[in-house]
């Protein structure tokens, strides 16, 4: 994007129809850019044009809001349904707990991306096949691959979310971008929420508490509830209507925390080789080892997603370089144990998705690596790593399909 601006500065036509075509993504990059081209006329009367401050958060359109308040309560009422049918709670929510926010937040963005009616059934199909499969597999609490089906049915329905996200178009690759910029977005809006509704539930059952009634467990199974399950849908009406309340938290959170995550992951691999941890022997370890790493790969994600929006400082770029180095290393260290165990004990469903996520995860990591390596020398290869990020996230899609899908068929539901 900062390229096709810089391109057509002189061509306001071209800029209006750039700026129409992806608001918010024009506004990001022309924020990062503006330090380096304010000298030029268009450029700051785009920069006045951008940077005018409303007096009031916008709420939209009353359709919108309709729209945003159906949504939060049909989040709300799937995320009833076991008190409503009387299905054990330990049995619906491990395997629905997704179905409680993406199909919302997907039909939300078909309606407001006006996607076709053959693409709005298409992921209708999808994702009502997806809660029957998940549904009908047997219920065999010490199966390996019923575990593994629930942790990545999230991550499936998550793409198909990004894949309505960016138009229903499946070669869109700034429709990626700007998926995970609104991830990164939407993690600090609904954070900020749920902190809000955290001070408004203790002011509340206090203020109960003085007069003696205790509300606690009618306000958490019938207002709390409902609150989390809505959260992230306002946050992404929040975020999507008004994009300027986070476009300067993002970049700050993710400065301060790039540095603090990269200190801590050096301590740590200093820590593991002091004590003596094993993660080819130690089963327990090993999996915390690899929570570790996706947790790690989501804060590079969130901080280059940041650095962008504020074309980061030399240092900030070098410090997510190291960061990407160490995690190399960590998803080296995780990959050798698996491989290990594998050999030394067998394949198990466990071990073969460990090993593909390991995999994605570490190809991405080397592309992300070589493309922040060139950022250093040229700031504006940033986009270049926001890309390698964004192309990878059909293959995390297909991997979170085969492993949900497939592995209970192939390994006989054990």
């Amino acid at each position: 994007m900062q390229a096709e601006i810089r391109k057509n500065l002189g061509n306001p036509v071209q800029l209006e129809q750039l700026y129409r075509n992806n608001k918010m993504a024009f506004r990001r990059a022309f924020t990062g850019m503006y330090p380096d081209i304010q000298e030029n006329m268009s450029a700051q009367i785009w920069h006045e044009r951008l940077n005018f401050e409303k007096e009031e958060i916008s709420w939209g359109s009353v359709n919108e809001l309709i729209v945003v308040m159906g949504a939060s309560f049909i989040a709300g009422l799937l995320a009833k349904l076991p008190d409503f049918t009387g299905i054990k709670p330990e049995y619906f929510y491990p395997r629905n707990s997704a179905f409680i926010v993406f199909p919302v937040l997907t039909a939300y963005f078909s309606w407001r991306q006006k996607l076709p009616l053959k693409t709005v059934i298409m992921s209708s199909f999808v994702i009502a096949a997806s809660a029957l499969y998940i549904n009908f597999l047997p219920a065999n609490h010490k199966s390996d691959t019923l575990l593994l089906a629930c942790i990545h049915l999230p991550f499936f329905l998550w793409t198909l979310l990004g894949f309505t996200y960016a138009g229903g178009h499946l070669r869109n690759d700034q429709g990626r971008l700007n998926f995970l910029r609104y991830n990164g977005d939407l993690v600090v809006m609904t954070t900020l929420i749920l902190i809000a509704g955290g001070g408004l539930t203790g002011i509340t059952l206090g203020l109960f508490n003085l007069i003696d009634l205790k509300i606690e467990k009618f306000y958490f199974q019938h207002i709390a509830i409902w609150g989390l399950a809505a959260a992230p849908v306002v946050g992404t009406y929040l975020v999507q209507s008004n994009p300027q309340l986070v476009n300067l938290v993002s970049p700050v959170i993710a400065k301060v925390f790039t540095p603090l995550v990269f200190v801590t992951l050096i301590i740590y691999l200093i820590a593991v080789i002091y004590t003596g941890k094993d993660p080819y022997n130690n089963r327990e370890f090993l999996l915390i080892f690899n929570l570790l790493l996706i947790g790690v790969m989501a804060i590079i994600l969130f901080s280059i997603a940041g650095t962008a929006k504020s074309a980061g400082s030399r240092l900030n770029t070098l410090m997510l370089c190291g960061l990407s180095i160490v995690t190399i290393i960590l998803n080296g260290i995780a990959l050798s144990a698996i491989l290990f165990r594998i050999s030394e004990w067998g394949i198990t469903p466990n071990k073969l998705a460990v090993l593909g996520s390991n995999l994605l995860i570490l190809t991405n990591l080397l592309m992300i690596t070589y493309r922040l390596i060139r950022t250093v020398r040229n700031r504006y290869e940033i986009e270049q790593v926001e890309r390698s990020l964004a192309s990878f996230l059909p293959l995390y899609g297909l991997w979170a399909l085969v492993v949900t899908f497939f592995f209970p068929i192939l390994f006989a539901f054990k």
